[in-house]
């Protein structure tokens, strides 16, 4: 704790950032509750809320391309400025869905935000390397876990109680209000960006030319290390599906009533608590995980196995909780170790690639990643409205995370090579 505090403290630039990140996250989790309980109260189908997660992760597949190469050419805090500028508009709008007839306005939303994410997120990333030193990174992609994690602990479950007592327009204006918040925030970081230094003066045509992008392939394509922990989040993307499991099981299995309150209401304190759990993992996992690793890249390594394995593991668990409590304790363990994995494949690839290609990697990786999220979260809400039980669709989501403990494992041969690199490249 005391390194956490004198990163903060001594860091003015990284301080900056972290607020920001805490003002924006926290409302995002505000909100992520009330959308999903709205989509299953109009639609009345888990499909919707698939779909919805679709809408909010896909487009940064198709957006990877550009959003790496903008933050290749282009200063990233400008960047991340105009990203959440925007996004405050794009999610005050969301306060007109006021019924069935309009879920179409709430999915274009939701894209629209998503393509912005997917511009912002990758800033973030490429960032850090530019602000903290080298020694200090995994601390800070640390705190920046730990953070995420207690803001949607603290969001989801806050967020519950207040779309459910004072109505989700409410949570909509807090969401907004909180982008506003973090552009101002970065506003005022001054840093060096060496990327753009180096470069010319950028067209509006460079930033859609193909040139660079071909460029990030044969970088990437050159690194087999590089390669395997860029997909590494794409494992972490099986496990989409919980983004339709626990809105389900919050609504129709662990509801929790209280006097006043219709189903709707008691439907989004369940989900509440179940995403508050799944946030409780988040702060417990990458601490342990990075005390225990530290910079040791076998460790490191190590601990993206056992993380997945506790996914596996937790969601079994979560099939079979009888009650409120035991799921809860499932989701801790099984997103103890996912978090974890975000964090060491995070730090890993910033440590592996130069600040030239940052942007592009991370964009790709971001990229990759929502593919499988995509398609998991579809599954699983087709399973569900197809009639299967929400806790057997949890025990098959469980049982796939196996699929990336045995890539990781084979890919651990690329490090055995003989080489001059870094033990982490």
């Amino acid at each position: 704790m005391p390194g956490y505090l004198a990163l903060v403290r001594g860091n003015r630039n990284f301080r900056l950032l972290w607020f920001a990140q805490i003002v924006s996250e926290l409302g995002d989790w505000f909100y992520t509750v009330a959308i999903y309980s709205l989509l299953l109260e109009f639609t009345h189908k888990a499909s919707s809320v698939g779909f919805a997660f679709l809408l909010q992760v896909l487009p940064q597949f198709f957006i990877a391309p550009v959003a790496g190469v903008v933050n290749d050419h282009l200063s990233r805090r400008r960047v991340m400025m105009f990203a959440d500028w925007t996004r405050a508009g794009v999610v005050l709008s969301m306060v007109l869905v006021t019924g069935p007839g309009r879920i179409w306005l709430l999915y274009t939303l939701l894209f629209l935000e998503t393509v912005l994410w997917g511009l912002f997120e990758p800033g973030r990333n490429a960032a850090i390397p530019n602000i903290v030193p080298e020694g200090e990174v995994i601390r800070a992609n640390t705190l920046a876990s730990i953070t995420w994690s207690l803001n949607f602990t603290a969001g989801a479950a806050v967020g519950g109680l207040l779309a459910a007592y004072l109505g989700r327009d409410t949570v909509f204006v807090l969401n907004s209000l909180s982008f506003i918040g973090s552009a101002l925030l970065i506003r005022r970081m001054r840093f060096t960006e060496p990327h753009v230094e180096a470069k010319t003066a950028v067209r509006a045509r460079d930033l859609f030319a193909l040139t660079p992008v071909v460029e990030g392939i044969r970088y990437v394509r050159g690194k087999r290390r590089l390669r395997a922990t860029i997909f590494v989040k794409c494992g972490i993307g099986v496990l989409g599906a919980n983004w339709v499991i626990l809105p389900v099981l919050g609504e129709r299995v662990f509801a929790i009533h209280a006097p006043g309150m219709d189903i709707h209401q008691a439907g989004m304190l369940g989900m509440s608590a179940l995403m508050a759990s799944r946030g409780a993992g988040a702060i417990l996992g990458p601490t342990a995980a990075t005390a225990w690793a530290g910079e040791r890249g076998s460790r490191l390594r190590l601990t993206i196995a056992l993380g997945f394995l506790a996914a596996f593991f937790g969601y079994i668990g979560l099939g079979f909780a009888a009650t409120l409590l035991l799921a809860c304790l499932a989701l801790v363990v099984a997103h103890s170790g996912l978090s974890s994995v975000w964090v060491i494949s995070t730090t890993m690839l910033q440590l592996q690639t130069d600040d030239a290609f940052r942007g592009r990697v991370f964009a790709a990786e971001f990229g990759f990643a929502v593919l499988t999220m995509s398609a998991s979260s579809l599954i699983a809400g087709w399973l569900v409205d197809g009639g299967m039980a929400v806790e057997r669709v949890a025990m098959l989501a469980g049982v796939a995370m196996l699929a990336p403990v045995a890539l990781w494992v084979w890919a651990q041969r690329f490090w055995r090579e003989k080489t001059r690199a870094p033990e982490l490249q």
